[in-house]
């Protein structure tokens, strides 16, 4: 998950675990430390398999479409990884740059807060039932 907003990050957890979805959820605060993990470490996704990404649009060190950028290149070790846009952006044209670029889903944050808890279920019960591509397939 790369989300800068500490409590959105929270609520956004919260909820996908009581949608049963108990998988290791990481949440970088910025772009910088996500593409670090993502790409360099050792137990991330480059190196280690299968992960999907959470990714708000709003970051402070770079934007969050600079992120699907890197992941979805035809070079590179992530391009299948999975990508769900979760943003308070609900631009027509960004939704569609987005899907573009290679987001897998984009959802629009709800302001109130019980909706965003009710979207934020909803996507953990999605994520419970989707099938990760593997990423070594020819």
């Amino acid at each position: 998950m790369i989300e800068d907003d500490e409590g959105h990050a929270r609520l956004i957890e919260k909820n996908i675990r009581r949608a049963g979805v108990s998988n290791t959820i990481r949440h970088f605060t910025d772009g910088t430390s996500a593409l670090a993990y993502l790409f360099d470490a050792a137990d991330g996704p480059a190196r280690n398999g299968p992960a999907m990404v959470l990714l708000d649009l709003n970051l402070p060190d770079m934007s969050g479409t600079d992120i699907l950028v890197r992941m979805k290149a035809e070079t590179s070790a992530l391009k299948r990884t999975p990508v769900v846009v979760l943003t308070t952006t609900d631009d027509k044209v960004e939704i569609q740059r987005c899907y573009d670029l290679g987001a897998n889903v984009y959802i629009t944050k709800p302001v109130n807060y019980e909706s965003f808890a009710q979207a934020i279920r909803q996507l953990g019960l999605f994520l419970s039932v989707i099938q990760i591509p593997d990423p070594e397939a020819p």
